[in-house]
């Protein structure tokens, strides 16, 4: 009789572990969907409503080996209108070590453009999108792209906020105003989301494009330490439904989800950065397109591939690369 009592006991236990295990799931469920549709919400006004509608077909390779090349792209479109990308990155990730990599290429890096000729790389999104834009880097660098993301600058600010509530700390060398629709005075401060948009975007000093390239970086670095944080993971339906209205990729929700998890296990790992053209490979010249960078080609594709490759030595690319050029 007691035997069946802990049977019909131990029986009950588990129903209710099941059934509660359930209400906890719909709970979690409903709380996600409803974040995600306030997310879409307060981004409704961003212009890539539909992914896949607004360029044509981007024809990355599968990746290898667990390793990932995502290129991301800031657009300074205006409206419906396509213009040049005003960033260009390379973002690696490594599902076996968890370790994230960013390569900017610098806009004014003259290259061949295919079907287009010598051109400010730049102008390659303009002419033919992310897909032009990948077989650019892959004629002249010869790195396979395995995905793509377009982010529309608009909601960068509106995403910025979600990831860091509390605004990021950054340490401004000195005033920052020319062509940014503020004023950013010297010193360490917290910015908002709007401010780092400015911040990021500066580009009216001696440093120029090199300047805004490393501020591109150091912010993209704190943004990911922000992201794998406990609060972040709380609000990622939310996150994820104001982005998707300014972002425009073919990366799929389960590549999504691998690289999130991936970057919580190796949250403590730094993301180590590169620039290219690296130092001492180019000079600046007056092309018909106007200002541009004449790379070292050979140095410049060596340079990248080792970067994004796993065998090498990530503290000797780093510090190879570490130093701001003098123009």
């Amino acid at each position: 009789m007691k035997r069946r009592t802990r049977k019909s006991s131990k029986r009950k236990w588990l129903r209710n572990l099941i059934f509660f295990t359930m209400i906890c799931v719909i709970a979690v469920g409903a709380y996600a969907i409803i974040q995600y549709n306030q997310g879409l919400s307060e981004g409704k006004e961003g212009q890539y409503k539909d992914d896949g509608a607004t360029f044509d077909l981007f024809q990355g390779s599968e990746p290898q080996f667990g390793e990932i090349n995502v290129l991301l792209i800031g657009s300074d479109t205006r409206g419906d209108e396509r213009g040049l990308s005003d960033t260009i990155m390379i973002a690696h990730y490594n599902q076996d070590s968890h370790a994230m990599k960013v390569a900017s290429i610098m806009r004014d890096t003259y290259v061949d453009i295919p079907e287009h000729g010598m051109q400010k790389i730049n102008a390659a999104f303009a002419f033919g999108g992310p897909e032009l834009l990948r077989k650019t880097i892959k004629q002249n660098f010869d790195v396979d792209l395995n995905y793509y993301a377009v982010v529309d600058f608009d909601g960068f600010s509106k995403i910025a906020d979600i990831v860091a509530p509390n605004g990021i700390e950054v340490d401004i060398e000195h005033e920052m105003s020319k062509g940014i629709d503020m004023t950013l005075h010297p010193g360490k401060q917290t910015l908002n989301g709007k401010e780092l948009l400015g911040y990021v975007r500066f580009r009216q000093d001696k440093d120029s494009d090199y300047g805004r390239v490393k501020r591109q970086q150091e912010i993209i670095s704190k943004l990911k330490d922000e992201a794998v944080s406990l609060h972040s993971l709380v609000k990622l339906p939310k996150l994820l439904g104001i982005a998707d209205p300014y972002i425009d990729t073919n990366v799929d929700n389960k590549t999504i989800l691998s690289i999130g998890k991936g970057l919580i296990a190796g949250s403590s790992k730094d993301m180590e950065s590169l620039r290219i053209p690296v130092p001492d490979s180019y000079q600046n010249l007056h092309a018909d397109v106007g200002a541009v960078l004449q790379i070292d080609l050979d140095k410049n594709r060596q340079a990248l591939k080792d970067f994004l490759s796993s065998s090498l030595d990530d503290e000797e690319v780093s510090a190879e690369n570490s130093a701001l050029p003098t123009e």
